[in-house]
């Protein structure tokens, strides 16, 4: 039995001029968040394999918090947050490696800031001994449930974002693209993953506000919903529950079995639900 890991979370930017990323091809989990302007970002989950490089790390936002403490207390590379958040995310359940207090950060000359941040683990994760083992977060591994939908391609979009998921079947896996394009990272080529979850979350609004200012977009990962599951070629659908922010969550299908994942990396798309702010972009404050 191989020895669990310590797990290390981090927070991706994503949009074009943060891409491509780097290191993304190594996560285990990889949750695209709806972000203020419609746009997306990513927090990014290591355990089982740690990039050497990871990047262009960018700031936290509320929502992460609640998604971090599933994990029991993980450590979180970040590189700052709104200035009434911050405090709030150092206090929080994490070990935190917060770029402005942590050392490995460096830039790099090819791009301009704030897109040009990027994290070295090794340094990260010696100052996080103390992390969090991975723990059972409530997902199911196993062989094919039955139930599925051949589907070849599967779309989901935020109001400035759009994200497509395509079999191949010669890779077992869906390629990703983002905005039209391959979704890549460096030195690893096209993004792919196993499985792919569209999960349909109350998408609400943060008290925190961001530049504009605005409110912006604030993911409830807590509760209950239906999900789209992407695996083997097929397509199913679940439904979700995480009754508690202490706690992971569980898929099952429309019968009401466990839905199993492919064994592998998730990718987790939180998609807006019903019961979600009509502002999608954010909701600026006058």
């Amino acid at each position: 039995m191989h020895r669990l890991k310590r797990v290390l979370a981090v927070k991706i930017g994503n949009t074009f001029p943060e891409r491509p990323a780097t290191g993304l091809a190594r996560a285990d989990i990889v949750y695209v968040i709806p972000v203020e302007g419609g746009l997306s970002r990513i927090m990014a989950v290591f355990s089982s394999h740690l990039p050497r490089v990871i990047g262009p790390v960018r700031s936290a936002r509320q929502d992460d918090l609640q998604l971090l403490r599933q994990f029991g207390r993980p450590a979180f590379a970040w590189s700052g947050a709104q200035p009434q958040l911050v405090p709030v995310v150092q206090h929080s359940r994490i070990v935190s490696l917060y770029a402005l207090t942590a050392s490995g950060y460096f830039r790099t000359v090819d791009r301009v800031a704030p897109y040009n941040l990027y994290a070295d683990t090794r340094t990260l994760m010696k100052q996080a001994r103390h992390a969090s083992v991975a723990r059972n977060i409530g997902f199911r591994f196993g062989s094919l449930p039955p139930g599925g939908h051949r589907r070849r391609s599967e779309s989901v979009s935020y109001p400035a974002a759009s994200f497509r998921f395509r079999w191949s079947a010669a890779k077992d896996r869906w390629l990703i693209s983002m905005d039209g394009s391959p979704a890549i990272s460096t030195a690893a080529g096209q993004l792919s993953a196993p499985t792919v979850v569209i999960q349909r979350v109350v998408v609400g609004l943060s008290r925190f506000l961001e530049q504009g200012p605005m409110m912006p977009p604030d993911a409830e990962t807590v509760g209950s919903g239906t999900a789209t599951v992407l695996r083997n070629g097929e397509a199913f659908q679940a439904r979700w529950s995480r009754p508690s922010a202490n706690g992971g969550t569980t898929f099952t299908t429309a019968s009401g079995k466990p839905m199993t994942f492919a064994r592998g990396p998730v990718w987790i798309v939180l998609a807006y639900g019903p019961g979600s702010s009509k502002w999608r972009s954010g909701k600026p404050v006058p």
